[in-house]
C-alpha cells in the first residue's frame, strides 16, 4: 500500500511541474524598463559603479555632481566619521529607493569590492596621493580632490603608478572643463597670443606654513572617529578635533602647503595648460615685491601674485605673448587685449568654479578608457610646479630643479624637502 501512495505522489508532482514548466513558456517575462534602457534610464551594461571615500564639505558636493548624471550608481560610502557616512548613505538611498548604499570605515573594504568600477577620493590632502595609488592597484578608477600629492616625489610616484596600472585618473582642478578658461588657454597654447612671455597665477595667500600640534583632547570612540585610520600615512599627534577636516599635516619635512599648494594649484594648473602642459620651471626665486617669479628652458615666466588683477573673480589668471593677452578668472568672464582674438567665436560665460563638466569629463574617460582633461601627468606637473614654488618661498631664496631627476641642483636643504617619510603601515 505505502509503495502505491508513493507512486502517486511521484506522479503528481511531475504533473504539477509539467504544467509549471508550460505556463512558464508561455507567460511573458516581465523586465523592468531601466534594465533595458528606456525611460531615460542607462542600462546596468553602461553605469559607471562608484564609492566614494571622504565625503565632507567638498566631497558632498563633488558626489551631488556625479548623482546627477544618469549613468552613475553610487553604492559604498567610506568615512572615518560615523555621523559623514550615515549621512552620504541616506542621500544615495533616498535617490535610489532601496536602503543599498553600504557603509565602511576602512577604504580598503571599498576598494577590495569587485562591483566597484571607479572611487571618489575627498579626503583631507593627508590622504589624496597613498589612497588614490591604493586604489590604482586595485584596479579602480579616480577622481581625487586636489591637492592631489603633498610633494615632489609623491607627485611622480603618481604619475608612474597611473602609467602602469592604465588606471583613468582625474585630478579635481575642474576649471579645465569651463569654457572661458579653456578658450583662453587655447589662445595661449596655440600661438594666438605669439610667443608668451608672462603667465600670471595668484596664489590665494603667499605662505609655507609649519603643521604643528594642537592640545591633546580625548578621542572619541573609534566607531563614531577613527582618529588612528585619519592621521593614515602622517605623523602620530594627540587627537584634536580641529584637526578633523582637511588638514594638510606634514608636506615634505613639515613644510605645509599653504595659499600656494592649495587654492593656487588651480590657477598653476591652468598655467600649465597654457604651455601645453610642458615640464615645469626650471627656477624658483624667492617672492620680491608680492611676486614669487618662476622661469621655464624657453625663458617663458611663471609669475605668483595677489594683486594687480582686473576684477573677474577668485582663481584668476592671465597670459601675455608679443602679440596679445587674455585674463579670465571665476566670473566666467575675460578680458583680451583685441576683440579681433575672439575671432568670431562665442564662449559661454559660466560663472563660479561647477565640478559637473569636470565629473562629465572623467566618466566620459572611463567609458573609452581615454585621458581626461586633469588626468595624472597634467596634474603631476602643475602640482611639481606648487611644491617648488612652496620650496622657495619657506627657504626664502632661489632653487634650481633639474627635470632629468626632479632634484634641486647642488641643494640639499631644498631636495630634504622633496619627500617624507608615511608612517607603517602605509607605503606606496
Amino acid at each position: 500500500m505505502k509503495k502505491k501512495i508513493d507512486t502517486i505522489k511521484r506522479r503528481s508532482f511531475l504533473k504539477s511541474a509539467l504544467a509549471s514548466a508550460g505556463a512558464a513558456a508561455v507567460a511573458p517575462t516581465i523586465i523592468p524598463s531601466s534594465a533595458i534602457g528606456r525611460d531615460g534610464a542607462v542600462p546596468p551594461s553602461e553605469r559607471v559603479v562608484l564609492g566614494g571615500i571622504g565625503i565632507g564639505n567638498r566631497g558632498n558636493y563633488d558626489l551631488g555632481c556625479f548623482l546627477e548624471q544618469k549613468d552613475v550608481q553610487f553604492i559604498a560610502v567610506c568615512d572615518v566619521k560615523e555621523a559623514r557616512r550615515l549621512a552620504v548613505k541616506k542621500i544615495a538611498d533616498t535617490k535610489y529607493g532601496n536602503e543599498n548604499c553600504s557603509m565602511h570605515q576602512d577604504f580598503r573594504e571599498v576598494l577590495d569590492r569587485k562591483d566597484i568600477d571607479a572611487v571618489l577620493i575627498a579626503t583631507g590632502p593627508n590622504w589624496h596621493a597613498t589612497m588614490s595609488m591604493y586604489a590604482a592597484r586595485a584596479g579602480k578608477d579616480i577622481y581625487c580632490e586636489k591637492p592631489c600629492t603633498k610633494n615632489i616625489e609623491q607627485s611622480l610616484i603618481l604619475r608612474d603608478t597611473m602609467r602602469r596600472t592604465g588606471r583613468i585618473f582625474q585630478a579635481g582642478t575642474q576649471r579645465r572643463n569651463l569654457p572661458h578658461f579653456a578658450f583662453a588657454c587655447y589662445l595661449a597654447r596655440t600661438g594666438k597670443l605669439g610667443k608668451l612671455s608672462k603667465i600670471y597665477a595668484h596664489p590665494a595667500g603667499m605662505q609655507a606654513m609649519m603643521s604643528g600640534w594642537l592640545p591633546a583632547e580625548a578621542p572619541p570612540e573609534k566607531g563614531k572617529v577613527d582618529w588612528d585610520m585619519y592621521l593614515g600615512p602622517a605623523a602620530w599627534r594627540p587627537f584634536n578635533p580641529k584637526l578633523l577636516d582637511g588638514f594638510n599635516f606634514e608636506k615634505g619635512g613639515g613644510l605645509v602647503g599653504g595659499g600656494v599648494l592649495e587654492w593656487g594649484s588651480h590657477c598653476v594648473d591652468l598655467c600649465q595648460w597654457a604651455v601645453d602642459d610642458c615640464p615645469p620651471p626650471v627656477e624658483y626665486n624667492a617672492p620680491a615685491n608680492g611676486e614669487l617669479m618662476a622661469r621655464y628652458e624657453n625663458g617663458t615666466q611663471l609669475i605668483f601674485r595677489e594683486k594687480g588683477w582686473i576684477p573677474l573673480g577668485s582663481c584668476p589668471v592671465r597670459f601675455e605673448g608679443d602679440k596679445g593677452w587674455v585674463e579670465a578668472g571665476d566670473s566666467g568672464k575675460m578680458v583680451l587685449s583685441s576683440p579681433e582674438l575672439m575671432a568670431g567665436r562665442v564662449v559661454e560665460e559660466i560663472g563660479g568654479y561647477p565640478a559637473t563638466f569636470h565629473v562629465r569629463d572623467f566618466l566620459d574617460a572611463v567609458k573609452t578608457r581615454s585621458q581626461p582633461k586633469g588626468n595624472a601627468e597634467a596634474a603631476c606637473n602643475a602640482h611639481i610646479v606648487c611644491h617648488s614654488a612652496n620650496i622657495a618661498l619657506f627657504l626664502n631664496r632661489q632653487v634650481k630643479l633639474d627635470l632629468k631627476n626632479y632634484e634641486f641642483i647642488n641643494d640639499e636643504p631644498a631636495n630634504r624637502l622633496r619627500s617624507e617619510a608615511l608612517r607603517e603601515p602605509w607605503r606606496i
